[in-house]
């Protein structure tokens, strides 16, 4: 927890993946189903080396090295090359996987109780750079889409976070024009955080592993898990009841 809140928030842009709902549960799962239709072993191992692969391109892609459709291709394509997998119909599986992202999901701990807690006391809108289709999947089959105000993905845009391009989109559109009053909550620092403070708005990094800080920026307020956003917004007096 950083920087004491003088200012009243009315507008709170959530991240989807890592912060409200649990990537890694939908990863997995939707990858073992995929191997199993190709009739191919997966490894804990492999997981772990699918996941390394999948982070460097999204980190390519935040950087504007690459585009959505060279991640989405790019990734399992130099998956299959290092582990020998040949034959395979990558269109089919990159199709596959993506469906099973969206029809698989897990809430991090306390985010259903604490965006319902705000509900109507603020407006709550999704940012987020995953792939439309698994999204919108997801946050219709976990209701999220039913408390948020609005949904924003990058793939709509035609930009991703942190670009300015996602971030202005995004703010023209918002009710709150007061950028003081808007804080952006997600688990990446280079994507949520760099994205907010380019955009000139309040951050608040959420990182429950409380991994180091290596970044020549910082956000605004940290947060291990996820009701201490209310101590940031100061109303945890008004829910605290909830979270007993």
């Amino acid at each position: 927890m950083q920087r004491e809140n003088k200012q009243a928030f009315t507008t709170i842009l959530w991240d989807v993946d890592g912060t409200l709902l649990d990537f890694d549960y939908s990863m997995r799962c939707s990858l073992r189903k995929c191997f199993r239709t190709i009739g191919q072993p997966l490894t804990e191992e492999m997981i772990q080396r699918y996941n390394q692969i999948n982070d460097g391109y999204w980190k390519r892609l935040e950087r504007g090295e690459i585009t959505k459709g060279e991640l989405l291709r790019g990734r399992f394509r130099d998956f299959f090359a290092e582990y020998g997998l040949t034959g395979i119909d990558e269109q089919s599986f990159l199709r596959e996987f993506q469906t099973g992202l969206g029809n698989n999901y897990a809430f991090v701990a306390d985010a259903l109780n604490t965006v319902k807690a705000l509900q109507g006391h603020y407006k709550q809108y999704v940012v987020t750079n995953g792939v439309e289709s698994a999204q919108q999947s997801k946050l219709n089959l976990s209701g999220l889409s039913e408390v948020m105000d609005g949904v924003f993905i990058s793939e709509t845009i035609g930009h991703a976070k942190p670009s300015s391009v996602f971030f202005d989109y995004c703010l023209e559109r918002l009710e709150e024009k007061d950028k003081s009053r808007i804080l952006i909550v997600g688990d990446s620092m280079t994507s949520d955080i760099l994205g907010g403070i380019r955009a000139g708005i309040r951050t608040c990094w959420y990182n429950p592993g409380e991994q180091p800080h290596c970044y020549d920026y910082s956000a605004d307020y940290e947060i291990t898990v996820l009701p201490q956003l209310f101590e940031v917004l100061g109303i945890w007096h008004c829910v605290s009841k909830d979270f007993a």
